[in-house]
């Protein structure tokens, strides 16, 4: 992952802001450790903390567009992103010709996009001003997970554009002269702007100096966001391996040497399966990657003992990976907690539970050489795999919660599994949120997807993938990431925290935090560290809170009598469906 920072709507340029500018860069240099770098021109300023995964040597930014004057200028577009684009040789050949590529960067493609539209505006429109459809069309064209800011110098405008989910972070900001601010994580607008917010996924802003405040835009729509649309449609385990099989090829893009993040849940092993599969042609035909490893890497966290570590290991000798096992203790994740929260930036309790042991892995990730790691996150938001969706009283009930779920994502999974790995320079990819994917899978009729009473959850994507993996591993019941580390992980928290944090702090915590109130000492505990770090009410409003039973949202807490006045995000508050629930220990 990279880490960008922009300044837009300058009145002037000044070295004072320059400077601004690399301290609000500075502090997100974990997520980009190879190279910064800074552009300042017209009314912008865009810096760049650089990871670099494709084209190492040439691939830095910020990226500039071909010189547009006789005498080498830098060129009159300027683009900082953060993130892959998969498809990016499908359009360089689709743009043979058309435009001058200055490198091997798969984000370029953006900028070659972009000129194309500017082009085709200008061309229709007397103030070159890019409509709403052209825009959206430009960023449908994008297979990929990003967020950047381009600035076109010669018409004095700029872009800022988010992948669909969400899986990229990335915050904007706002002074009152007008002053626009964007950043990949908050931290780099803490105490330097009036306010700021999460940028929406699946939106962009265009704005031009001088304009006014940009306008979020959403052009990420699909059909299968309404349950009419699909609800007639056929299911096939067929296609859904096919889709599955076909993202993990694309998002195998790399430069540099890889892994895959094996957790010995479902997900993570199909993925880890797939990319095996892959990985084993590698040495015979090496041009799709310049750096590989002659075997593929895996690698599992958790305490010793914990669910997950036995599964990972058979699955590991199974499919023929190179495995490593990442023990740590309960004290060293306790140790970490203050540390997680600042750079995941969020007191949400479920995200920092899962987020400690990911953030420890990350680091001997990186020690190992990996910069780039697959995952299985967005699997249980797809095919409703949570063990609360047992409960979905119909299959629209059903579909509904999973696009609400897919929603907020980049609020929790995306976020979590991004500022985890980005903490210690790691890029994370996640196959079964490719846009490609999802098309397919979104699309399956729901009736298909569900799991009433005994009916085991994520059925057709266990047919479809069964046959690559062990039948424990298959057919395994669903363990939450924070779970299936260690039970006494999650216990241990608990009773830390409520030790921690008096009756009488939690009776005054609404005045305390009249922002999103701790709902238990777990969460104060948490709010309190988060709050040291980020004061402010912009903080304080960018993470979400809302009652959740084994991390459904709260809408889905009407669908089983059991769940009213639960607030508890375990899989094991599932009672009746998860083996080892807390009624039955």
């Amino acid at each position: 992952m990279c880490g960008i920072v922009s300044i837009l709507n300058i009145r002037r340029q000044t070295p004072e802001l320059r400077q601004k500018a690399l301290r609000m860069s500075q502090k997100i240099r974990h997520r980009g450790p190879d190279w910064s770098g800074i552009y300042c021109g017209g009314t912008a300023i865009l810096a760049h903390e650089r990871l670099a995964i494709v084209d190492p040597e040439s691939g830095r930014q910020p990226l500039y567009s071909p010189a547009a004057d006789a005498d080498g200028g830098r060129g009159r577009q300027v683009l900082a992103v953060n993130g892959e684009i998969y498809n990016h040789q499908d359009i360089r050949r689709c743009l043979a010709g058309e435009y001058d590529f200055q490198t091997r960067s798969d984000c370029e493609v953006i900028l070659a996009l972009y000129a194309q539209m500017a082009a085709e505006a200008e061309a229709d429109e007397a103030d070159a001003a890019p409509g709403e459809s052209r825009i959206g069309d430009m960023l449908e064209r994008l297979n990929g997970i990003f967020a950047f800011v381009l600035y076109d110098e010669q018409r004095d405008t700029y872009l800022i554009a988010r992948d669909p989910i969400g899986v990229i972070p990335l915050y904007i900001g706002y002074d009152a002269d007008g002053t626009v601010y964007v950043a990949s994580e908050l931290k780099a607008l803490e105490g330097e702007c009036e306010r700021y917010e999460p940028f929406l996924p699946g939106h962009y802003a265009w704005g031009r100096a001088g304009g006014g405040l940009p306008k979020l835009v959403r052009y990420y729509r699909r059909d299968w966001m309404d349950y009419d649309a699909v609800s007639t449609n056929a299911a096939s385990a067929a296609d859904v391996r096919q889709a599955l099989t076909d993202a993990v090829r694309r998002q195998l893009m790399s430069d540099v040497p890889y892994g895959v993040l094996l957790s010995g849940g479902l997900d993570s092993s199909i993925v880890s399966a797939v990319a095996e599969s892959f990985s084993q042609h590698r040495i015979e035909d090496d041009s799709r990657t310049r750096a590989y490893w002659p075997r593929l890497h895996s690698f599992a966290v958790g305490l010793k003992g914990a669910p997950d570590l036995e599964k990972a290991r058979l699955v590991a000798s199974h499919i023929g990976t190179v495995h490593h096992e990442i023990n740590y203790t309960i004290q060293e994740g306790i140790d970490a907690l203050r540390d997680v929260i600042y750079y995941l930036e969020t007191y949400d309790v479920t995200t920092v539970r899962a987020s400690t042991p990911m953030y420890l892995l990350a680091r001997v990730i990186k020690s190992m050489g990996i910069k780039m790691v697959l995952s299985g996150e967005g699997a249980d938001e797809v095919f409703g795999g949570y063990l609360y969706f047992h409960k979905a009283p119909s299959a629209r009930d059903f579909h509904e919660e999973t696009v609400r779920k897919l929603s907020k994502l980049h609020l929790y999974d995306c976020l979590r599994a991004n500022k985890s790995l980005a903490a210690w320079g790691v890029e994370g990819r996640v196959p079964f949120l490719d846009k490609e994917f999802l098309d397919v899978a979104m699309r399956l009729n729901p009736q298909a997807k569900m799991c009433p009473g005994k009916v085991i959850e994520k059925k057709i994507l266990r047919e479809a993938f069964a046959d690559m993996l062990p039948d424990e591993v298959a057919w395994r019941q669903k363990e939450q990431f924070s779970d299936g580390v260690g039970y006494s992980w999650i216990d241990t928290l608990k009773r830390v925290t409520a030790d921690a944090v008096t009756d009488g702090q939690m009776a005054d915590a609404a005045r305390r935090f009249p922002i999103n109130p701790p709902r238990t000492k777990e969460e104060y505990y948490y709010r309190t560290i988060f709050e040291e770090h980020f004061p402010s009410e912009s903080a304080a409003r960018s993470v979400p809170s809302e009652a959740s039973v084994a991390c459904s949202t709260a809408v889905a807490l009407a669908w089983d009598e059991a769940f009213r006045g639960m607030d508890d995000p375990s899989g094991r508050a599932v009672s009746g469906v998860h083996e080892q629930a807390y009624s039955a220990c």
